[in-house]
């Protein structure tokens, strides 16, 4: 990752002013997922497509539901 710098983007609803802290991912930087809060955007996570899919994945199907 040398001499690459995340490119990060938030969803269209986090575009919109009103709206605080989002989830923002960049996806600029090759075989490296990095996903931020824009609140704190000095904390970056970084993890492998293969994980980023994985977790998406789990998302996707209610694994971390908070309602639950």
């Amino acid at each position: 990752m040398t001499g690459q710098s995340f490119e990060f983007v938030s969803t269209a609803f986090c575009r919109d002013k009103k709206v605080g802290n989002c989830p923002q991912v960049a996806l600029n930087v090759p075989g490296v997922v990095a996903v931020r809060d824009s609140e704190r955007p000095d904390a970056i996570v970084t993890m492998t497509p293969d994980a980023w899919r994985l977790l998406t994945n789990a998302v996707k199907a209610g694994e971390y539901d908070l309602t639950a």
